[in-house]
């Protein structure tokens, strides 16, 4: 459903909220080694999410990458998914064609309409601290236990 791209650049920004939760500063290669992402394909994901001024990226000896605790209830996992692969996952027709639309619908229209909307609404009520959360009580994980 997600880009490659957009399921590291999730799991990374939940990384690093967690431990911004504590107001850690976390590397580049905590990040990659904690969501199994190859260095640098991570780092021009977290360049792109730097960009959209999701995370704080800081360098030198004490650099690393951070969310502001304040904001992290106020980003959620759309806008995540967004800056990574825009926003055709919530508006675009689920067989790629150019004009897919009520009047001129696909054979899936419908259901991916219906699919896509409750999609949009769960990564748009999804914030950051809560998912946090979530990862720190051991609720949910990042990546599958070996």
């Amino acid at each position: 459903m997600f880009s490659k791209s957009c399921e590291y650049g999730i799991k990374a920004t939940l990384f690093i909220a967690q431990k911004s939760q504590w107001g850690e500063r976390v590397s580049l290669k905590e990040i990659a080694t904690a969501i199994d992402s190859p260095i640098a394909f991570t780092a021009k994901i977290l360049q792109v999410l730097a960009k959209a001024n999701i995370i704080t990226s800081t360098k030198g000896l004490r650099g690393g990458y951070q969310i502001e605790k304040e904001r992290l209830p106020k980003i959620n996992l759309r806008q995540i998914v967004e800056a990574i692969d825009g926003n055709s996952l919530f508006q675009g027709c689920a067989l790629g064609l150019n004009k897919c639309n009520a009047k001129e619908p696909c054979p899936l229209h419908d259901q991916f309409v219906a699919i896509r909307d409750e999609l949009s609404v769960a990564l748009s009520s999804s914030n950051l601290l809560d998912v946090a959360m979530d990862l720190n009580l051991g609720i949910s994980v990042l990546k599958r236990q070996r």
